[in-house]
């Protein structure tokens, strides 16, 4: 009898040995959705698009993009957060989503990003740029801002995305590190922004570099700097702001998850075949065309970094006392 339960135990250990790896190896074994907690076209929908095309590339099967958009990322992070753990659903999430929104909403909330997903790789950072109206504000450099507004308190207007994105932040860390006050003034998304800002009915913005280097290249918009930490490589004779302002950093950044529960070698799987593709010469080039930096942080590496960014901009969002609506 004991040697029966021995030879039970053994081969109980034995298969479960053996699952995860079978796991490893026979994955994807179905189509594998990735969710996009944004509209088609936009910069984290190409990202995901080169991801997926690469993973099924070298892989086979088949990964499928769902432009899961509304409620500022909300509603896709959402449903990536309550799929089946099972490798068959991946998503793509940013600053936002899971640094932001959950000190911004609280128990208000619908996912957790520490509780229900687990980060597999961060693949990008989007520099946001500080860009003026040079119809509106004279100003060729940020001491020069800095000094205008002090000089004009809440004279001054700048534009975001939203309430609560990372552009709306930048512009908050802004004044509390500088001693400003401007008045925020949000949009539905950076393409109206943007229409205000060309037009004169807002001064200023923080925004993502592929928006704007356009208009900046036009000379319809005037580039002072870039919010990170260092001069970004599209452009490096633009001062990073914190060479004027030690510590200044508000970037964009995006990476890929898992809903929790998520076998850990398909995690591991996915997190060492993306890091590997974001660390090709190509990727790095189509990146940096896209106004991006590619990023190739393991699980570890990015689940490290989401924390620290959600303490940081925990800090600004208390001191700014930013409510919703």
């Amino acid at each position: 009898m004991k040697r029966r339960a021995f030879l039970a135990a053994a081969l109980c250990a034995m298969t479960t040995t053996i699952a995860p790896v079978q796991a490893q190896d026979n994955y994807p074994n179905k189509p594998v959705s990735v969710i996009v907690p944004f509209s088609a076209g936009g910069t984290a929908d190409i990202f995901a698009r080169m991801v997926s095309a690469h993973l099924q590339k070298t892989w086979g099967g088949t990964f499928v993009v769902e432009n899961v958009g509304g409620a500022g990322s909300i509603l896709g992070v959402t449903r990536l957060a309550r799929a089946a753990p099972d490798g068959a659903t991946i998503g793509l999430a940013s600053t936002s989503a899971l640094s932001i929104n959950p000190t911004l909403y609280g128990e208000k909330l619908s996912y957790r990003p520490d509780k229900d997903l687990v980060p597999v790789a961060q693949i990008s950072v989007v520099p946001n740029v500080l860009v003026v109206n040079p119809a509106k504000l004279k100003v060729k450099s940020v001491p020069e801002l800095i000094a205008y507004l002090k000089a004009n308190p809440n004279k001054v207007s700048f534009g975001s995305a939203g309430v609560g994105t990372s552009q709306h932040l930048a512009g908050e860390l802004f004044q509390q590190m500088t001693g400003t006050q401007m008045v925020h003034v949000p949009y539905k998304g950076s393409s109206q922004m943007l229409t205000d800002l060309l037009s004169g009915q807002i001064d200023l913005a923080f925004d993502n570099v592929p928006l704007l280097l356009p208009q900046a290249k036009e000379g319809h918009l005037v580039m002072l700097a870039t919010a990170t930490p260092e001069r970004a490589a599209f452009d490096p004779q633009l001062p990073a702001m914190s060479e004027f302002l030690p510590g200044f950093e508000a970037v964009a950044w995006h990476g890929f998850l898992v809903p929790a529960g998520t076998p850990k070698p398909i995690v591991d799987k996915l997190a060492e075949e993306i890091r590997k593709f974001m660390k090709q010469p190509e990727t790095v080039q189509k990146m940096a065309e896209l106004g991006a930096i590619a990023v190739a942080k393991d699980p570890q590496e990015f689940s490290a970094y989401i924390a620290s960014e959600t303490t940081r901009w925990k800090s600004v969002i208390e001191k700014a006392a930013i409510k919703l609506d």
